[in-house]
């Protein structure tokens, strides 16, 4: 298979690795990602995988808590200058508001139903459009409950570059719910708890692991040691309540909530335009004369 450029760059994005080493790990695995990915981890080169494609698309994150309800939403727009107009923001406001009144399953659902107005939701945001001047788009939201013991805990990053919607139960500390929204808008955990991670992932996180130990030259009897204490590692990377808590590193996450009496449910991290590949630069261009090499 050709190696292109466009796939060195996206694997050097995810791996933060050279861009000779990308190429030839993509050569070995004749372009498969997630095994050129493995093969560079194997060699000790990427630490770990980045799964999340780069960032390029501009808008913000937003939050809404009303009693036992609450929404997280991003809208995208064009450039970073439009996403703090002020007529922006109130797209933005009235979005959330209307999201948390009427609790629609997708994105798709909420684009043809009607605001209080009359209007409908795909209709009023073409008319910003019209206004504003830029595309403008209602990218994703989730809505979260909880009970009357428990808490949302709210941050926005950066004033919405990321947003975070925590769900602790067992107390209604509002701050410390916030806190915890906080440190996984820092450290930017997949999981809750590695009870969610699957025995798939698990399975092939070891064997990665393992392959990474013999090839650094380790005796096989102490390999499966250090596949765990490894492993262990990659828990902590992954899962918020692992993880050392970023306000008192020498506490977890875990015993922080338990000092407050409070259980961390679930949570929703959004970053603004992860995933979305707004435009080609030229580091295409920079890197082909390398990859014809």
């Amino acid at each position: 298979m050709a190696i292109t450029a466009q796939m060195v760059k996206e694997l050097r994005e995810k791996t933060g690795a050279g861009m000779m080493d990308c190429k030839k790990a993509l050569q070995e695995t004749d372009g498969d990602m997630d095994k050129a990915i493995d093969f560079l981890r194997e060699k000790g080169i990427a630490k770990a995988a980045k799964k999340a494609d780069r960032i390029a698309a501009e808008g913000t994150t937003y939050i809404l808590a009303e009693g036992n309800a609450a929404v997280i939403l991003e809208v995208n727009s064009e450039t970073d200058f439009v996403a703090k107009n002020e007529g922006f923001q109130v797209l933005v406001k009235d979005l959330a508001e209307f999201l948390l009144q009427k609790k629609p399953a997708t994105v798709e659902d909420a684009l043809g139903q009607e605001m209080a107005n009359g209007t409908k939701v795909e209709e009023y945001i073409n008319s910003a459009i019209a206004k504003i001047g830029e595309k403008l788009t209602l990218r994703r939201f989730e809505i979260k409950t909880k009970g009357d013991n428990d808490a949302f805990g709210a941050y926005l990053h950066m004033g919405g570059r990321i947003g975070v919607l925590t769900v602790v139960t067992g107390s209604t500390d509002e701050d410390a719910a916030k806190d915890v929204a906080m440190h996984i808008a820092a450290l930017n955990p997949k999981y809750v708890s590695r009870d969610q991670v699957s025995a798939e992932e698990v399975a092939h996180e070891r064997e990665v692991l393992k392959q990474q130990a013999l090839n650094e030259g380790k005796p096989e009897n102490i390999v499966e040691k250090m596949v765990e204490g490894r492993l262990s590692k990659y828990f902590e990377d992954i899962c918020a309540l692992d993880q050392a808590f970023v306000k008192n590193p020498d506490q977890k996450v875990r015993q922080f909530l338990e000092s407050k009496g409070a259980a961390l449910e679930s949570f929703v991290r959004y970053e603004v335009g992860e995933g979305i590949e707004k435009r080609q630069d030229n580091f295409a261009e920079e890197v082909m004369s390398q990859v014809k090499k």
